[in-house]
């Protein structure tokens, strides 16, 4: 018993949003795993069903590998996989009664099954892994061989005893991250990956990590594969990675998939130091907080080291809501983290959210204030989202209905009663949208205006987009006017 099929539930088709948008990024979750089970000696291949139309596609794979072990592994980096999509979860069963019926021993690790583990099992999973996968995945493997046939002992698993879903207690999360053999990269189909961003992006963008977990405690927060610990690789590594992957996969552009990146003090700036020695210059984004980016040295390093962008969870214009969400960062923060990165020539993008509880009319007009004063480089909004193990999720549970998860990513239902119905919010996203790149138009004839000399063709191009955005924008907002007045 040593070889070891692994996939990933997130099917890209099933997405439509992100599909339209053409950037995918590998499951590097997965490569991880598939990474160490190597290490150990175990035969690995990888079904990646990024760019799969159907998950009952997985049988040619079952049937060509005729793996001992099928291991659905979710990348826990990613925050679609982290949204739990029912497309992904229904897939990911599909999948586990296919390779069931073939007799391989089904394990499954991700954010849903750790929520949902009984249903996994249900639908012919053998095996969930709870929280981080790899040590328990290597564990597992070795008693299945050794012919044990009792699992208490393992853990951070659950699976069925006497016919019952039982659970064994958390395994705590690996804090020396440089022991781990680096992603299994040759698994990936590289050139797919780069072939449909060069269309999309025109340049070649990969994901990588530098940590685990997230110390910070926003109760809207899900963290249920690595919790509030806050572990890192060293720079050293970090670099040593990215070296590889641009000599041997020309990669242009990495997003560093942390959900803070760079907070160990000293780590920025030691990360800077050394792609200056090894003269490595590769663009990257990265999410970190603006609480984290008043600090000028701070963002001065991310510069030196060729940060691009950084997105913040600015989330709102509403003092009220930031603290009602325990984040921990001030509207002033935002402001002056969003100016000294403005300053040294990283682009400031926004995670936006509307419809948290209590929200008000009042409070998304500061919202949308903000984002026009400020004007960010991007913004990505979304509604409130209930997620399973958060203080949020227990706040609004007795006002679910039926549905508790999104189907993808687009589907941006409001799943509780909130001061405005669901359809509203739908056009909010719509309306801010537009208005931003509204208010991004007139900013570049401002800049025109006053610098007539700095003239080019992608700033002439923004300007005169004002005509097509302003009038837009009044539409959506008539409509969401229309929602309100419904409302009240």
């Amino acid at each position: 018993m040593n070889n070891i099929l692994f996939t990933h539930s997130y099917h890209l088709r099933f997405d439509p949003k992100q599909w339209a948008i053409g950037q995918p990024y590998p499951p590097l979750g997965t490569i991880y795993a598939a990474a160490l089970m190597r290490e150990h000696g175990y035969n690995v291949s990888l079904y990646d069903v990024m760019f799969v139309q159907d998950p009952q596609a997985v049988s040619v794979q079952l049937d060509q590998h005729r793996p001992d072990f099928f291991v659905i592994y979710d990348d826990g980096f990613n925050y679609l996989t982290k949204m739990c999509l029912t497309n992904m979860r229904e897939a990911a069963f599909t999948m586990c009664k296919l390779a069931k019926e073939r007799g391989c021993t089904v394990i499954v690790s991700s954010s849903d099954a750790t929520d949902h583990y009984a249903e996994y099992l249900a639908q012919g999973a053998d095996f969930v892994i709870i929280g981080e996968g790899e040590q328990t995945l290597l564990e597992l493997t070795e008693r299945i061989k050794a012919g044990h046939t009792d699992f208490a002992a393992i853990k951070g698993l659950a699976y069925k005893a006497d016919g019952k879903p039982v659970t064994t207690p958390g395994r705590a999360v690996m804090r020396d991250l440089d022991i781990l053999p680096l992603p299994a990269w040759d698994l990936v189909d590289m050139d797919r990956y780069k072939e449909t961003w060069l269309k999309s992006a025109g340049y070649f963008s990969i994901n990588m990590s530098t940590t685990r977990g997230c110390p910070f405690k926003c109760n809207w927060c899900a963290k249920p594969i690595y919790g509030n610990r806050y572990n890192s690789r060293s720079p050293q590594h970090v670099v040593g990675e990215m070296k590889l992957l641009k000599e041997k996969y020309q990669v242009e552009h990495i997003w560093f998939c942390d959900d803070i990146f760079g907070l160990k003090p000293g780590w920025v700036k030691e990360f800077s130091r050394i792609l200056e020695e090894e003269d490595l210059h590769i663009k990257f984004k990265i999410q970190s907080r603006a609480d984290l980016l008043v600090e000028e040295g701070l963002v001065q390093a991310l510069a030196s080291a060729a940060c691009d962008n950084v997105w913040i969870g600015a989330e709102s214009g509403s003092q009220k809501i930031l603290d009602a969400m325990d984040k921990g960062t001030t509207i002033a923060q935002i402001h002056e983290s969003t100016r000294l990165m403005k300053q040294y020539g990283v682009k400031p993008s926004f995670f936006i959210q509307f419809g948290y509880p209590g929200e008000t009319r009042e409070d998304i007009l500061l919202t949308i204030n903000m984002i026009n004063e400020l004007l960010p480089h991007q913004i990505g909004i979304s509604v409130s989202y209930p997620l399973p193990g958060t203080v949020f999720y227990e706040n609004v549970k007795a006002e679910l209905q039926k549905k508790t998860n999104w189907t993808d990513s687009d589907e941006m239902a409001l799943m509780f009663r909130n001061t405005f119905p669901p359809a509203f919010y739908k056009q909010l996203h719509a309306y801010v949208h537009q208005n931003y790149h509204k208010h991004l138009a007139k900013h570049n004839i401002r800049q025109l205006l006053r610098n007539p000399f700095r003239l080019s063709m992608a700033r002439l191009k923004a300007a005169c987009s004002v005509v097509y955005y302003a009038p837009l924008t009044f539409i959506e907002k008539q409509k969401l006017n229309r929602l309100e007045k419904a409302t009240a």
